[in-house]
């Protein structure tokens, strides 16, 4: 017999070869011909074309992330996820066998695809967006840092500079990671249709200062709504070409866009009001307001509530005594933590990560040591209910020790490149224990909490 599988995993990386391979060599066992495409990290590879379909008895569709299936719709079809194609590829491959045209919902819940599909298709919307985003933050993160390392930290200023156009290229591709989040959520949900209102959706979240919270509602109500338009707007057949290219994305951006922008101004007044209650904290106990402002650098990584507590920050670099502020230090500290604590836990606690977050976790070191919180995005968004609390324990802790050892800061940024500046940092040796202290927090927890990756 004759098959084509298309085969793919949400990071596109170990899982999606390993089921190609498994499938492959089934059938070769069993004396089955089979073309498997993977859609990897790198894009789809051993593409089927419409020649391959030709005498095919059926499609198996291997993946936890969303696949067009439109050019298979007249052949038997069985989806399950990637990992029960490596477990038993022979299994799979007789189940294809056994499929027919007619009813392939019901060959697919003998798979138990769909018995899944109510617990993981949220996830897998989820991780579509984030295998698209870690790219990004990868590449945007690293040469921030780059620029940092070169051109000093107030490389921004230096016009023309190679320091400044490196780390304006990283701004560039930093800048694209929430909007890319976003969108890839809407098309795993939506497909392309969904892609524009998902991406306007991120953008406009990175625009109100959303964050990555911002970017995932974007991402889920921008998907959900296109589906909506599809079934409540029918248009006769003549006109039926109009709904992808004009109806459903003008009519699904609008929708977003006014969201979205709406939800700007409860933003800006939560801003506002988180800043104003710091300024009464600030008049309390140092250590409780270290403990609050590292809570509040990794709740959101980039959102209003991270930024309440950098402006706050910054803001005191202008009235401290000499310019060195302790707030200051504390919020750069607490920041780096996130993605320390989470470079620790891929280090070790490896089988709780899969191959492209362990590459990711390689990135990590030099994104937190550069202070850009921001590198644990991809991970928190993947898996927040243990990273969220796993980060903000560690950056809590760091906050509250580097208030309580009365470490100073004269600069709003720059991370370990002003570590060696006299002067800057007051208090080094225990403001290098907090950070320390936070990081070992955050990846002990983590990698309790973490399950491990199945096999």
């Amino acid at each position: 017999m004759k098959f084509v599988a298309v085969t793919a995993c949400p990071t596109g990386i170990a899982h999606t070869y390993m089921a190609a391979e498994a499938l492959t060599i089934a059938a070769k066992e069993m004396g089955h011909e089979i073309k498997v495409e993977t859609q990897g990290s790198v894009g789809a590879e051993n593409v089927i074309e419409a020649s391959d379909l030709e005498g095919v008895k059926a499609v198996i569709i291997a993946a936890d992330t969303k696949v067009d299936k439109s050019r298979f719709a007249s052949l038997p079809m069985i989806e399950v996820p990637v990992k029960d194609a490596i477990k038993d590829a022979k299994g799979l491959i007789n189940k294809a066998a056994e499929a027919k045209a007619a009813a392939p919902k019901e060959k697919s819940s003998e798979t138990k695809s769909e018995e899944k599909e109510t617990k993981t298709g949220v996830y897998k919307h989820l991780m579509t967006g984030v295998s698209f985003m870690i790219p990004f933050v990868v590449a945007g993160g690293i040469l921030l840092a780059l620029g940092f390392a070169i051109g000093g930290i107030y490389v921004f200023n230096a016009k023309g500079t190679i320091g400044q156009i490196i780390f304006s290229t990283g701004q560039a591709a930093f800048g694209l990671m929430i909007p890319v989040l976003g969108g890839y959520i809407a098309y795993s949900i939506a497909d392309r249709p969904g892609l524009v209102p998902g991406f306007v959706g991120g953008a406009l979240a990175s625009t109100i200062g959303a964050g990555f919270l911002g970017a995932l509602l974007a991402g889920f109500l921008a998907g959900y709504t296109v589906l909506l338009i599809k079934k409540v707007i029918k248009l006769p057949k003549s006109l039926e070409g109009l709904m992808p290219v004009l109806i459903i994305p003008v009519l699904a951006t609008l929708i977003i866009g006014l969201v979205m922008l709406y939800l700007g101004s409860p933003i800006t007044a939560i801003n506002k009001g988180m800043s104003d209650w710091l300024m009464t904290l600030n008049n309390g106990s140092r250590v409780v307001l270290g403990l609050v402002l590292g809570l509040m650098m990794s709740f959101d990584m980039g959102g209003p509530v991270n930024k309440a507590a950098y402006v706050f920050a910054t803001a005191t670099l202008a009235t401290a005594a000499n310019g060195a502020s302790p707030i200051m230090a504390a919020v750069m500290a607490a920041g780096m933590v996130p993605p320390l604590g989470i470079a620790l836990s891929t280090t070790i606690a490896k089988n709780k990560y899969t191959l492209a977050e362990l590459e990711a976790g390689k990135a990590a070191w030099a994104l937190g040591i550069s202070f850009i919180t921001e590198g644990a995005i991809p991970f928190a968004a993947g898996d927040p209910i243990r990273v969220i609390p796993s980060v903000m324990a560690g950056s809590a802790v760091t906050g509250m020790l580097s208030m309580l050892f009365n470490c100073t800061l004269k600069v709003p940024h720059g991370g370990i490149f002003v570590l060696a500046i006299p002067g800057v940092v007051g208090n080094l040796g225990m403001y290098i224990v907090s950070i320390i202290a936070g990081t070992v927090i955050t990846g002990l927890l983590l990698s309790f909490l973490k399950k491990k990756i199945e096999a």
